[in-house]
């Protein structure tokens, strides 16, 4: 995988931080991000910062679509852990302007094919989902038993999202971080599913 060194990866989220703050970035229903910062995890965060390139030019950050996600754009991912919760944020730039994305973690490295990410990580994992059949059941597939970092990106093409859940990781188990077509549904037979894989970062949750 690669990934930019720690001392670069930081200065890219303090400026990616400092654009999005400037561009009032948007969460997932379109309004401003209202986090309270002294409620986030405080612990050092794992950081992973990439650039967008096509398939087979990069395992770091791969685009399948150019159009939503071009060349060059780029990702970064933070990851902190406290007291059994986990905090995730999602910092992009140079997206397609004004799109709505969505967003999850999945359980295998990204590939030069979309599928090759696996299914999203779950924390209890649906009994009845299969390797065909991924969970599209409510119980299972929701922002509280997944990672669902839904997001609108503003004009400039940049977007920050964040999402916290009560739950760890399991080690060796979530590996990627995937935009897909759309927002994230709910409902009964398609919860959990967003529409086409556009673009995936590894990421070692």
């Amino acid at each position: 995988m690669r990934t930019t060194p720690p001392a670069v990866g930081l200065v890219l989220t303090v400026l990616l931080a400092t654009g999005c703050a400037q561009g009032a970035p948007s969460t997932s229903d379109g309004a401003a991000s209202t986090q309270n910062p002294a409620a986030q995890p405080t612990t050092a965060p794992s950081v992973t910062a990439s650039t967008f390139l096509p398939p087979g030019q990069s395992a770091g950050a791969i685009t399948y679509d150019e159009t939503a996600v071009p060349e060059g754009a780029t990702s970064d991912v933070q990851v902190r852990v406290q007291d059994g919760s986990t905090f995730v944020q999602f910092t992009g730039t140079g997206l397609e302007a004004d799109r709505d994305f969505g967003a999850h973690v999945h359980t295998r490295p990204c590939g030069d094919d979309p599928a090759d990410a696996g299914p999203h990580y779950q924390n209890e994992v649906d009994p009845a989902a299969t390797e065909d059949e991924p969970s599209t059941d409510p119980e299972y597939a929701n922002p509280e038993n997944e990672v669902w970092l839904d997001m609108t990106t503003d004009g400039s093409g940049n977007a920050f999202v964040t999402s916290t859940v009560d739950w760890e990781f399991r080690e060796g188990e979530a590996h990627a971080l995937v935009l897909h077509d759309e927002h994230t549904a709910t409902h009964e037979g398609h919860a959990g599913t967003a529409g086409d894989r556009l673009a995936c970062v590894t990421v070692e949750f």
